[in-house]
């Protein structure tokens, strides 16, 4: 399908807001004084708001029947993300999309004492507050705008371009900078303001971010079944899909690359090994030019390797491109089985 008939038949909309209107217009609501301070931090009296937010909504789309034989390049970093700007030069124009692990409602936590890595993107990224108050206001005349990345148990992933990163947030534990247990999570709540104001790193200018929201599969107990697999599946190819579209539309062209994690592993509880060779059988399918997959630590490295390896030597068919279906099967012949919820 060309991409101009994959827009006509999944995009639910797409619209364009100017920054300086957004925030004016659409305040974003802080409950927490610790996401107050951070907004006063990043955007003190003053900020100017320029330039345009594109926001796109999409509608799941049928998988493919096969794995085409191209394949993205993986690429394993042991960090979180560092949101840095694209290398100048290439023949072939980049453009990078970074993954929020979201809920179906739509950055509904982002002014509360939440602080697990969605609220984290939108409190760098504060834009993004303004644009839920914006569409949760239009959303009166419009269902499709509703601020969701689900319809029901259907997938609808909300991508998001130009996103300006005001700051950057340190929630690693350091004791000298006031904050022993770090700020992840329930642990941000409990900051004290000088750790808030240490961990604050200001970027002036503010530098743009393309951001996919999509929500993981809640959590679930013992093994995947294949209704779940393809859930997941589904909810990735979709959005990496949809990313190659968005991209088309900011470039000529471009190299797709679409840097992820362990996404919906913490406070859903999903496996680890399993999530990762999900995401990366989507990226194939979507036909991205890379996959950066961010692991965080030793643990999280461990388990990305694992899922290569079973992708790579226990599930492939040499000299054919595997069906998809029979793909799912032996997956789920696995066994792979859900985990804990972090509390996050």
């Amino acid at each position: 399908m060309t991409l101009a008939a994959l827009e006509q038949a999944h995009l639910l909309f797409r619209r364009s807001f100017e920054l300086g209107s957004l925030v004016t217009s659409h305040p974003p609501r802080l409950a927490h004084p610790n996401k107050q301070l951070v907004y006063a931090l990043a955007c003190p009296p003053g900020s100017r708001h320029q330039g345009t937010l594109v926001v796109a909504r999409w509608r799941s789309m049928p998988l493919p029947d096969a794995l085409p034989a191209a394949e993205p390049e993986r690429i394993m970093r042991e960090d979180a993300f560092g949101y840095e700007p694209a290398p100048q030069g290439a023949s072939s124009p980049l453009v990078e999309w970074y993954v929020n692990f979201a809920d179906a409602n739509l950055f509904f936590a982002y002014g509360s004492a939440l602080f697990a890595q969605d609220e984290i993107q939108v409190a760098e990224h504060p834009a993004l507050g303004s644009l839920r108050e914006a569409l949760l206001a239009s959303s009166g005349d419009d269902k499709a705008l509703r601020p969701a990345t689900r319809d029901g148990f259907v997938p609808t992933p909300v991508l998001i371009r130009g996103a300006p990163r005001h700051c950057a947030i340190a929630t690693d534990p350091n004791p000298g900078e006031y904050r022993p247990f770090g700020l992840y999570g329930n642990r941000f709540a409990q900051g004290t303001a000088i750790a808030i104001r240490k961990a604050v790193t200001v970027l002036d200018p503010p530098t743009l971010t393309n951001l996919i929201a999509m929500e993981a599969l809640p959590g679930g107990s013992g093994p995947y079944h294949r209704r779940q697999i393809l859930d997941v599946l589904t909810t990735a190819y979709t959005a990496f899909r949809a990313a190659t579209v968005e991209s088309a539309l900011a470039a000529d062209g471009p190299r797709v690359v679409v840097h992820t994690g362990h996404w919906g592993t913490g406070a859903y509880g999903g496996n680890k090994v399993l999530m990762a060779l999900l995401q990366a059988i989507a990226a194939r399918l979507a036909g991205l030019s890379a996959l950066v997959y961010h692991t965080r630590d030793e643990v999280g490295s461990q388990a990305y390797r694992e899922a290569m390896r079973v992708l790579d030597t226990e599930l492939s068919l040499p000299g054919e491109a595997p069906e998809l279906a029979r793909l799912v099967d032996a997956i789920e012949n696995k066994g792979f089985c859900w985990g804990m919820s972090d509390g996050n």
